[in-house]
């Protein structure tokens, strides 16, 4: 994996969110400042308002911060020294004997591209219906829609949401892989279990993983 870095502006940006230079901030401090961060500025606290810029301008700066920690708890994982074998520290949906599993896990997208969602399914399909089920391919997951859309709401901006289903023989590497694949370049915005995720294919395995973990294997006993 490629070594993290961080430009002077995202340094400056670091040290004013989490309030120490990003050399002096370790993984628990991150953690604490990471959680009254979500917990302030997550998008559901502003669903009440009738002002949509205001709850552009939360979800922009929600999204923000998520994407910078993230480059954060990676620099930080990959920075602890290792001892006995393991890093203390290391997250645990980061560690190498993590098993994932999970089922309906909220997916939303959000895109101004029309065919989106007949491009992730199949172009035979003229429109999705709430239920619809979608097997991922050379995997066992599976992907049920949300709601029903009828792709009328050209050059508007639209949210596509589904629930993700995969069991511990499933490759999460392999779903995001064919996800991605799907999304990019078409996708402008995504969330997973209603947490803004940048729509980048690691940032994409790292945010599933996160919500999926299910337990560590025995080499963790």
């Amino acid at each position: 994996m490629p070594a993290v870095t961080f430009t002077i502006q995202e340094k400056t940006e670091i040290q004013k969110i989490f309030r120490v230079p990003l050399e002096e901030l370790t993984l628990e401090h991150f953690k604490k400042i990471h959680r009254e961060l979500r917990a302030k500025f997550h998008p559901d606290n502003f669903e009440h308002l009738d002002n949509e810029a205001v709850k552009e301008m939360a979800t922009e700066k929600f999204q923000s911060i998520e994407t910078l920690a993230a480059k954060v708890e990676a620099w930080l994982t990959n920075s602890q020294p290792a001892t006995s074998g393991y890093q203390t520290d290391v997250a645990d949906h980061l560690r190498p004997d993590a098993i994932f599993a999970i089922k309906s896990l909220k997916i939303e997208i959000l895109t101004s591209d029309k065919e989106l969602k007949y491009h992730l399914f199949g172009t035979h399909y003229r429109w999705l219906q709430f239920g619809d089920s979608f097997k991922i391919p050379n995997t066992k997951a599976s992907i049920v829609i949300d709601e029903d859309y009828a792709g009328r709401r050209i050059g508007f901006q639209e949210s596509v949401r589904m629930y993700l289903t995969f069991g511990e023989a499933d490759s999460i590497e392999d779903i995001v892989s064919w996800f991605y694949g799907k999304i990019e370049a078409r996708a402008s915005r995504l969330l997973i279990a209603g947490d803004a995720v940048e729509v980048d294919e690691q940032q994409i395995i790292n945010a599933i993983k996160k919500e999926s973990l299910l337990r560590l294997g025995p080499a963790a006993a």
